[in-house]
């Protein structure tokens, strides 16, 4: 029996590098990173800052370390923060905050990840002896566990102009910040222009195999690279991947509008399956999120079924699983994913 091709929906991270970012990688002229002697790194770190309109930039190998430095170097020890309740920088960090900057985390319940700037406001503490002092508002963009969603600006706006007001800074947690300005149809910057930093990743739709950015003030940068170091996150001859950085940042933006594009063809498809429902107003970018409560099966056991069919997803509710679109799955892809889960359903 031969074996099925496998359709891999799990994350975008799963892309491969592009043949353009193997031969860069390959040709990458590299140097100590933590002397600061790597120029394709330095290429990097310039280019990434000017994109997204800040002072500075420093690679960092991941998101989730890119946005602990963040916090580490705008806190101090027993101040709090404050993050939409589903943030990734609260669920999937390991409790981060808690352990490296010893701060405490003050959750804001939004919807589809989208803060109210009036809670936010009323979240930030007065000056009391009993209270921690807020320092550092984070917003997420595009909202991972919402399914992809994007904070509109005038949202971002509103918050950023409340935290200021309180002498709070802003950070976000861009890991798809191009998904959402793909998605917005702006620049970049017109979104990292209401943060005072930003974390964004190389490695998920922009095809990298590693490496995330931090950008922000000169100043705020360079604790970043400290706080990186103190992590065990200073690299050396590392432009060897940050060359695919680049190349993502050059090549690679413009073209998630196809994953936007291929994922509500998804959307569209599963909703025509008996049993299986998506909100069309979640699929904002790339990811589609799948409730599955009308096959009377929870998320595991329809992650686990269409295993056996060669279409892989993760379950991340009880009765939903999330399908990511990325550079490696093609439209016509989607439609043989599609044909199979609709066998599959039927066959159960």
């Amino acid at each position: 029996m031969p074996e099925v091709r496998i359709i891999d929906l799990r994350s975008d991270t799963v892309t491969k590098p592009t043949q353009e970012m193997r031969e860069a990688m390959y040709r990458a002229e590299v140097g100590d990173d933590v002397y600061g002697d790597d120029p394709t790194v330095n290429k990097l770190e310039e280019m990434a800052a000017e994109k997204v309109g800040k002072e500075a930039a420093v690679y960092v190998p991941t998101g989730t370390m890119g946005n602990q430095t963040a916090i580490m170097a705008w806190t101090s020890r027993g101040d709090e923060i404050v993050v939409e309740e589903q943030a990734h920088i609260y669920m999937y960090e390991v409790g981060g905050p808690a352990v490296l900057s010893g701060v405490q985390v003050r959750p804001i319940r939004g919807r589809l990840g989208i803060m109210d700037p009036a809670d936010v406001k009323a979240a930030i503490r007065a000056e009391n002896i009993h209270f921690p002092k807020t320092s550092l508002i984070c917003i997420e963009n595009t909202h991972n566990r919402s399914g992809g969603c994007i904070v509109p600006l005038d949202n971002m706006k509103a918050i950023y102009e409340v935290a200021h007001e309180a002498g709070a800074k802003v950070h976000l947690d861009g890991a798809r910040v191009f998904n959402a300005a793909i998605g917005l149809g702006v620049d970049v910057k017109e979104i990292t222009k209401y943060a005072d930093s930003v974390q964004f990743c190389l490695s998920k739709g922009l095809c990298a195999p590693m490496g995330s950015i931090v950008a922000g003030p000169k100043d705020f940068v360079s604790r970043v690279r400290k706080y990186r170091k103190l992590l065990g996150g200073g690299m050396r001859q590392v432009g060897v991947v940050a060359a695919a950085g680049i190349v993502a940042l050059t090549k690679m933006v413009d073209r998630l509008a196809e994953d936007h594009a291929n994922a509500k063809r998804l959307a569209e498809g599963i909703n025509k399956i008996p049993g299986l429902t998506v909100e069309m107003e979640t699929v904002q970018t790339n990811m589609v999120a799948v409730h599955t409560r009308g096959l009377a099966m929870d998320g595991p056991d329809f992650q686990k079924l269409m295993k056996s069919h060669g279409v892989l997803f993760n379950a991340d509710l009880p009765y939903r699983v999330r399908m990511v679109t990325h550079n490696d799955v093609t439209a016509a892809d989607i439609d043989e994913a599609l044909e199979r889960i609709a066998q599959a359903v039927r066959n159960r």
